[in-house]
């Protein structure tokens, strides 16, 4: 069976989708810092000229990389929007997926990662903080079309509401990854859970 030929195209998004996979892979083993170009380029099978044709610099990288998440995850949010399903359904698979992301969520460390080097290097802060603005407003557009789709009535503007879930589930993501024996993924996706039903669905609490 004859190899399939890529184009030029195909070949350098490989090469891309390789040296971020090995990027993320060194990241979290190392931290940014630690990194090396050299370290990513040799995990990924290319040279360190290979690494420059693709991208300027490992923060350039760092960037993308963090980018690449959150397209995954506003893709997963979309497909539930796009399934026609009726609001009982979508308002249960919206808050199955809130609350379960976090057993799943391999780039949460990046993030973590990511703002501790913002806050140290000015010049990486500028791209970072762009990065954290677009989740949010992508985020704040997903909140407008769920409560526009099932009729809700939002409690909170929608990008007030966007920025308190994402940072309540940064901030339960982070006590279970440092302490899952006392924040258990139970009682992280509990409080999850029960923080959504009660500030976007408006459900009371039970006694």
């Amino acid at each position: 069976m004859s190899k399939v030929r890529l184009t030029r195209e195909q070949s350098r998004d490989q090469t891309r989708q390789r040296l971020l996979d090995a990027a993320q892979s060194i990241f979290l083993s190392k931290g940014f810092v630690a990194a090396s170009v050299e370290d990513i380029a040799e995990q990924a099978g290319y040279s360190r000229g290979a690494f420059y044709s693709n991208f300027g610099s490992k923060s350039e990288l760092f960037l993308q990389l963090l980018r690449r998440d959150h397209e995954s995850v506003m893709a997963d949010l979309r497909a539930i929007f796009a399934d026609g399903e009726s609001r009982s359904q979508m308002e249960a698979r919206v808050l199955q997926y809130y609350s379960t992301h976090f057993r799943e969520n391999d780039c949460f460390l990046l993030w973590m990662e990511g703002k501790l080097q913002a806050a140290r290097d000015p010049e990486f802060r500028v791209g970072f903080t762009a990065c954290l603005r677009e989740l949010r407003e992508a985020t704040t557009e997903c909140v407008k079309q769920f409560a526009a789709h099932v009729g809700t009535p939002l409690p909170l503007p929608a990008e007030q509401l966007a920025l308190g879930l994402l940072a309540l589930s940064d901030g339960m993501q982070f006590s279970y990854a440092f302490d899952p024996q006392g924040v258990t993924p139970e009682m992280t996706e509990a409080v999850l859970a029960g923080f959504f039903r009660r500030v976007v669905f408006g459900e009371a609490t039970p006694d």
